[in-house]
């Protein structure tokens, strides 16, 4: 297997800049051109205009509340695609509720290179233990397991001691799904006397890998990476080496700008992550996450080149993440109209 997945993670800034020089004015007329929602929003744009990541500041912002409305004014997905609905092969909802659409191309959702740089590919069995119901999480780290030519076992969430059993019955040599669900089904194989001893790789994302929780697994002898992506946008950025800095996705452009405001901050500073996707059948721009980061300076030691940003730092707004799955404000307030007795409400979220 390759140590990088394609050319593009080791292009020079200068080569990458080129490159998207060309790359961008096409997805800004793209998304002019061909979606409805984004012929209004970018009505005023020159598209040969917007040829750098700088230019793209000069754009507005696309927040999850406004895919909201707008989903809701243009069911079901707001007329922010390309072409139209009934050329898509999914069509997925994520909790507020939000609707993704989804495509059988090869890695559409592009997570190929996080699982290269964590060794996964050819002669690996991959234990997807993403969900494959309502949400992309399953579909698009499936795409991305046949992409570098690995088997996947389409697990997806739940039943710990069928999961245990079919990881020592099939001998699965890789895990992916949330960080500590692998923790579970490692346990109960013990509890159980399985041998998972052939489980070596893991690539986790939807929640917060601990420390111990790492430290755990390479205990066991297992490489444990990240990766960080939403049901949106897909892969978004993925660690190479352990507690090291994410790298950017080829796929995408990222931005760290001040939440409520598209303007960068300094590098190294937090802020909200704002991306925009190079997907043309889902082309957005400048949509912001919600999600807090930062740019990290230099360059990674694996001879990856693109920009890198630090883990999660928590949330622009009060959103909140339970299982890989958000809980938004509005979904609370929403259970509150329909009781009148409660004046107030609080969620508190805790892990034992």
């Amino acid at each position: 297997m390759s140590k990088f997945f394609d050319n593009l993670e080791t292009r020079s800034d200068d080569e990458r800049a080129g490159d998207l020089s060309k790359l961008i004015p096409l997805q800004i007329e793209n998304a002019k051109e061909k979606s409805e929602a984004f012929g209004k929003i970018l009505r005023t744009v020159d598209p040969t205009e917007v040829n750098s990541v700088e230019a793209l500041t000069k754009l507005p912002v696309l927040r999850k509340s406004e895919l909201v409305r707008l989903q809701a004014e243009s069911p079901p997905l707001g007329g922010l695609i390309t072409g139209s609905v009934q050329d898509l092969n999914q069509i997925f909802q994520s909790p507020g509720p939000i609707y993704e659409p989804g495509m059988v191309k090869k890695d559409w959702w592009r997570s190929a290179r996080a699982l290269n740089a964590a060794g996964i590919g050819k002669g690996d069995i991959v234990q997807n233990c993403f969900s494959y119901h309502f949400t992309p999480a399953g579909m698009l780290s499936e795409q991305g397991i046949l992409a570098v030519g690995a088997t996947v076992f389409p697990a997806g969430t739940g039943q710990t001691e069928l999961q245990a059993r079919a990881a020592s019955e099939m001998g699965v040599t890789a895990y992916i799904g949330v960080p500590d669900f692998l923790q579970i089904i490692l346990d109960k194989g013990d509890e159980l006397g399985l041998d998972l001893s052939k489980v070596k790789k893991a690539l986790v994302g939807g929640g917060p890998l601990f420390p111990k929780t790492r430290q755990n697994y390479k205990d066991r002898g297992i490489l444990c990476l990240q990766n960080y992506g939403t049901a949106d946008l897909g892969n978004v950025a993925y660690e190479t080496i352990a507690d090291a800095p994410m790298i950017v996705d080829e796929g995408v452009i990222v931005e760290i700008v001040t939440p409520g405001t598209g303007d960068p901050v300094q590098e190294g500073e937090i802020g909200e992550v704002l991306v925009t996707t190079l997907n043309p059948d889902y082309p957005l721009i400048r949509f912001a996450t919600g999600d807090l980061s930062a740019v990290a300076p230099g360059k990674s030691e694996c001879g990856r080149t693109n920009m890198r940003i630090v883990g999660w730092r928590g949330r622009a707004d009060q959103t909140t993440k339970i299982k890989g799955m958000f809980v938004r404000p509005e979904q609370v307030a929403d259970l509150v109209a329909r009781a009148p007795e409660i004046k107030k409400a609080r969620v508190n979220v805790t892990r034992s």
